[in-house]
């Protein structure tokens, strides 16, 4: 079965054009949506690719409305591949995983974006290798200073609940119940 997928990013558009052209091309049902391409989880969208099993195919009238990143285009495409079904843009001949060379550009498409990520947790890592050299703590700041855990502990030892200490702090009790004399 050939399914069609249509978006716009506001109520103000129509996707009329979009499920017509879909329909024509052959699509036996269009899913509609009125929501931001910025949005990754699209409830349609997430009908759609539910909906498609081994075989079927999902058509769109471009690439832009399915996906506002090559990321997530890339994981999209994923999706329906790890489903069997083939991926179609009428706007875009060259997405077509219906055929070889469709599935030649989009599987080039998705080792460069494999490539650009690998690069990317490289200079991060790089980064936060050279902020620790330098001395930068990273990670998330203790709730409380030196001077208040040493209170809270006293306090904590002394037989005090332990929501009541941390109230005083404005933390948890586990953030208490974890400190270490």
């Amino acid at each position: 079965m050939i399914y069609g997928y249509a978006r716009v990013s506001t109520d103000g558009q129509s996707v009329a054009a979009q499920v017509v052209a879909l329909t024509a091309a052959g699509a036996g049902r269009v899913f509609q949506e009125v929501a931001s391409g910025a949005k990754t989880d699209r409830a349609q969208l997430r009908r759609t690719l539910d909906a498609l099993g081994a075989g079927d195919v999902l058509m769109v009238t471009r690439l832009d409305r399915l996906a506002r990143s090559t990321r997530d285009l890339l994981n999209t495409l994923a999706t329906i591949t790890g489903k069997g079904a083939g991926f179609r843009s009428l706007g875009d001949g060259w997405a077509d995983t219906t055929t070889p060379h469709g599935r030649l550009l989009l599987t080039v498409l998705g080792g460069l974006a494999e490539f650009e990520r690998d690069l990317i947790r490289a200079r991060t890592s790089e980064g936060r290798a050279r902020a620790k050299a330098r001395g930068v703590k990273l990670g998330r700041r203790p709730k409380l200073t030196p001077h208040q855990k040493r209170e809270a502990i006293e306090r904590r030892d002394k037989g005090e609940a332990l929501v009541e200490i941390a109230r005083t702090y404005n933390v948890s009790h586990s953030t208490i119940s974890r400190l270490k004399a």
